[in-house]
């Protein structure tokens, strides 16, 4: 439920922890907080906490304690503070509540991706197919460094260069863009500048394309001005560097956003590889009815494992006059690998879709509470009702609308019974 905390914070005290939990609380994701390492652990070990957040200036846990006692779960970790060399987002300065929770989401998400690959490979296994281990490219990074340039932008050049990071520096949003269409990047350092307008107007462009959405963001400030950080953070900026930050520290945090974005990209890439390993549905990348039913079970054992919420949808084609046409002439069959490939690639990575029969779908959404389920299916039920597929000769093109059911799995249900359950509660979806 939403009114369970969500993020342990480690700190002996509440001097420079108090506005930061305060700040996450009104977002919507509660704290507890623990005094010291015994207090941690059992907090990690009672409690389906999504993430820590430790105050390095009161040393009373180490990193991998943390995430040792909350496995089977990946449990990310945010250290401000000295120290905290291991963490997952280590700074100086308390985070920004909001850029806690995006860098949270982020992470989470990817540690999810990476539990559902080696869940993944093992439905597989069973099957006599081989899923290949994801692989880390041990190629140098890749920055972008857009802006003008300045002692400060100089020296964090220099620094993510000692650390083995190849830069490139793109002085105007319009080589900033050309550099990112000719070549891939793990991440961006945008130069705020004096109206920071130039930064934030490569940060859009950015969001508005596909391709580049995902390249993690950093804005570097030049001076104090005013700025609404919740405001730069909500433009798809993942971390801001203050003036007095050491470049050092800047350039470390880079890196950590490059290293994450990259092993997302390559756990997509290994995801995507079980679509043409022979036992997906060729012509839509979905997983046939049994292999979805044993790999469900798979990922429900998971899911109660680390304590984390489950979901599953049935989305069912509409029976109405334009489709029941469609079916007398053939039409609907025909359209039916384009609609069921549409639904393999709106799901999110970790998703699992299936085909449960010739006109019914099914998605079981790792990590994911009943509402937001619902929202997910009636997307992909919108997209589609959008899409016009051919009816014939002299023939309008018709549409196909859902029926969507979803049931979060329940605390002693069995995933085949949630199946059904959804399958009972289909409703009409909203046309968009």
């Amino acid at each position: 439920m939403a009114s369970h905390p969500r993020i342990l914070v480690v700190a002996s005290d509440d001097v420079r922890a108090a506005a930061l939990c305060e700040g996450l609380d009104e977002l919507g994701w509660r704290t507890v907080t623990a005094r010291d390492a015994e207090a941690a652990q059992a907090a990690l070990a009672d409690l389906p906490l999504e993430a820590a957040i430790v105050d390095g200036a009161s040393p009373v846990v180490d990193v991998a304690t943390l995430k040792a006692a909350a496995r089977p779960r990946s449990l990310p970790v945010l250290w401000f503070g000295p120290g905290g060399d291991a963490a997952d987002l280590a700074m100086m300065r308390a985070p920004h509540p909001t850029q806690a929770v995006l860098r949270i989401e982020q992470l989470v998400r990817g540690a999810i991706a990476e539990e559902e690959f080696e869940l993944r490979r093992q439905s597989l296994a069973h099957l006599g197919l081989d899923l290949p281990k994801v692989r880390a490219d041990a190629s140098p990074l890749r920055v972008l460094v857009a802006g003008q340039p300045d002692r400060r932008f100089l020296g964090l050049s220099n620094a993510l260069a000692e650390a083995g990071v190849e830069t490139v520096a793109a002085p105007t949003p319009y080589t900033a863009f050309d550099y990112l269409h000719e070549s891939a990047f793990d991440a961006a350092v945008l130069w705020g500048g004096e109206d920071h307008a130039p930064a934030l107007s490569i940060a859009s462009g950015m969001k508005r394309n596909t391709r580049l959405y995902h390249i993690p963001l950093m804005l570097y400030l030049r001076g104090s001005g005013d700025i609404s950080l919740t405001d730069v953070f909500n433009r798809g900026f993942s971390d801001v560097a203050s003036a007095d930050t050491d470049e050092t520290e800047t350039a470390r945090r880079i890196i950590a956003l490059g290293r994450t974005y990259r092993r997302h990209l390559e756990i997509r890439r290994a995801l995507d590889a079980g679509r043409e390993s022979g036992a997906m549905e060729a012509a839509t990348g979905l997983f046939g009815r049994d292999l979805f039913a044993a790999h469900l079970k798979r990922i429900a054992e998971g899911a109660r494992d680390r304590r984390r919420p489950l979901s599953v949808c049935v989305l069912r084609v509409a029976e109405t006059n334009a489709v029941a046409a469609a079916r007398q002439g053939g039409w609907l069959d025909r359209a039916l690998p384009q609609i069921g490939a549409m639904v393999s690639r709106l799901v999110r990575v970790e998703d699992t879709p299936a085909r449960l029969a010739s006109e019914v779908f099914a998605l079981a959404l790792p990590a994911t509470r009943g509402p937001a389920a619902r929202l997910a299916a009636e997307r992909i039920a919108a997209v589609i009702a959008c899409t016009a597929f051919d009816a014939g000769p002299e023939k309008p093109p018709f549409v196909v609308e859902f029926q969507v059911g979803v049931a979060e799995v329940s605390e002693g249900q069995t995933p085949a019974a949630a199946l059904e359950r959804a399958s009972q509660n289909l409703q009409s979806s909203s046309r968009p």
